[in-house]
C-alpha cells in the first residue's frame, strides 16, 4: 500500500500567460516522496480552517516544504528591514493545517521553511535573518550560482536522536539555503542537530510518533546520493501504519 503524502505547494507565476497564477512544488520533493514508496500530492497554499481537520483525515502523511519567510507576527515580532518575501495566505493555510495534523499526530517532515513553520506552530521564534542577528554565523543563504546538491557546511545529530537513527551517522556535510532559523524552540521541540555556528539545523518533537524538522534540502541531495533517503523513507513508513489503520 502506498499511502498518501501531502507537500505543500506554493504560488507560482511562471506560466507562458501573463498574469496567470498556479501552484507548485519543487519536483525533487515529488520524487524524493516517490522514491521512498508514496504517493505524493501536492497541497494549495490557500487552504482555510474549513479544509484543514477533512484534508488531514484523507491523508497518510505530510511533508512541509521550502518558500518564502514567515510573517513574523506568527512569533510575536515585527518585520525588520532584513525580512525577505511573505505570503501571509500561505502561512495561515500552513499553520491551521500543521496543527490539526500535530493535533491527530500524522507523520510529518518539515524541511526549510517547513522546519521553521514546524517550529512557529509550537509557539517557537525565528531570527528574521541570521547575517544580521547572529554574529559569527557561516554562510547559510542561498546563492543562484550554487547547486543545492553541493554541500556547504558539516551538521552534528544527536547521540539516539530519531535523525541519527534513521541515518545512521553523527555527522554530515549538508546543503544549505536559508537567511532564517530557528531562536526560541517551540513547545515540545527537542534540538538533535547544529551547525558548528550553533544554528539549529534538526529538531524532534518529543512523544510523536513521527515528526522531524531539517533545516537543509536532504530532497535536493537524493539525486545523486542516497545518503538522505532514510528521511523520506522513515516518513513513508510512518504513513504506511497510519494506512493500514485506517483500511
Amino acid at each position: 500500500m502506498r499511502p498518501l503524502i501531502g507537500i505543500t505547494g506554493r504560488k507560482d507565476t511562471s506560466a507562458r500567460l501573463v498574469n496567470s497564477q498556479m501552484v507548485s512544488v519543487g519536483e525533487t520533493y515529488i520524487r524524493a516522496v516517490h522514491r521512498a514508496g508514496g504517493t505524493p500530492i501536492i497541497l494549495p497554499p490557500m487552504l482555510a480552517e474549513v479544509d484543514w481537520a477533512p484534508l488531514v483525515a484523507r491523508l497518510d502523511g505530510i511533508l512541509l516544504s521550502g518558500g518564502e519567510d514567515i510573517h513574523p507576527r506568527h512569533y510575536g515580532q515585527t518585520p525588520e528591514t532584513w525580512l525577505g518575501g511573505v505570503d501571509e495566505t500561505r502561512d495561515d493555510s500552513e499553520l491551521g493545517m500543521l496543527r490539526a495534523a500535530l493535533g491527530v499526530r500524522k507523520p510529518i517532515l518539515a524541511i526549510c521553511r517547513g522546519h521553521q513553520v514546524l517550529n512557529v506552530a509550537l509557539g517557537g521564534t525565528l531570527y528574521q535573518d541570521l547575517a544580521a542577528q547572529v554574529p559569527g554565523a557561516l554562510d547559510h543563504a542561498f546563492l543562484m550560482s550554487r547547486s543545492l546538491e553541493q554541500s556547504i557546511h558539516d551538521v552534528t545529530l544527536e547521540t539516539g536522536s530519531m535523525v541519527e537513527r534513521l541515518l545512521r551517522g553523527h555527522t554530515f556535510a549538508v546543503n544549505s539555503a536559508h537567511h532564517q532559523s530557528i531562536q526560541a524552540v517551540g513547545a515540545g521541540l527537542r534540538v538533535v542537530a547544529q551547525a558548528s555556528d550553533g544554528v539549529i539545523e534538526a529538531v524532534e518533537l518529543a512523544d510523536h510518533p513521527f515528526c522531524i524538522g531539517v533545516q537543509w534540502h536532504p530532497e535536493a541531495m537524493v539525486r545523486h546520493d542516497s545518503t538522505m533517503m532514510p528521511l523520506f523513507e522513515g516518513l513513508v513508513e510512518a504513513a504506511r501504519g497510519v494506512a493500514k489503520e485506517c483500511f
